[in-house]
């Protein structure tokens, strides 16, 4: 990308709320209703309490969405579930979609470390935006979930550099705090960044 200072060797992306948007009200309303749940969307539901070990992988499908719903349901139910939740966080964030395309093309090597469920994997598999990216790290094949350093450390292993060559790109505090207390380069993304702009301060 053209007037880019000393590029990092990897420059590394969350998912959620990075290269997507966050859910509409409209998505939130058509997953509480199929769910038979309101609220879903507040941080204090099912949906969010067990959605840590949902992207960790400890949960299956089932188990989780009948810890959301509060009764059991069955693998289709499960699946329809999973559908409309991979498709409420497929809004994309088309001004990172544009700095993915400017990076890639320049030559920069680009991964992804995102929180996800292995259903929304599967759902995302082969989407246009996957392309950009050399590497894609997702925590419930990991068995690890951000902000634990040792996700980090994994990956950092698998990409072969030093912590420092890394730019990592999240919306979450913690996940750039712990990220940042391995030693790498660590961009705090919020709904008004000009991600763009960002990239451009890069130290020489």
């Amino acid at each position: 990308m053209p007037g880019f200072l000393s590029p990092p060797q990897w420059y590394l992306f969350d998912y959620g709320m990075v290269i997507s948007t966050e859910p509409t009200s409209e998505d939130w309303d058509r997953l509480e209703e199929e769910a038979g749940v309101p609220g879903l969307r507040e941080r204090s539901s099912a949906y969010w309490q067990h959605r840590d070990r949902y992207d960790a992988g400890d949960l299956p499908p089932v188990r989780y969405w009948s810890r959301v719903t509060g009764q059991a349901v069955s693998d289709a139910r499960a699946s329809w579930l999973d559908v409309l939740d991979a498709n409420q966080w497929s809004h994309y964030n088309l001004e990172t979609l544009d700095v993915l395309d400017e990076l890639s093309g320049s030559g920069a090597r680009l991964a992804l470390l995102s929180n996800m469920p292995a259903p929304m994997v599967g759902h995302f598999s082969g989407a246009p935006w996957t392309r950009h990216f050399e590497k894609l790290f997702f925590s419930s094949s990991l068995r690890l979930i951000k902000p634990d350093g040792a996700i980090f450390s994994y990956v950092l292993a698998e990409l072969g550099t030093e912590p420092g060559r890394v730019l990592f790109i999240d919306d979450s505090t913690a996940n750039i705090e712990a990220a940042r207390g391995l030693g790498i380069d660590a961009r705090l993304h919020l709904r008004e960044t000009d991600l763009s702009r960002e990239l451009r301060r890069l130290p020489v």
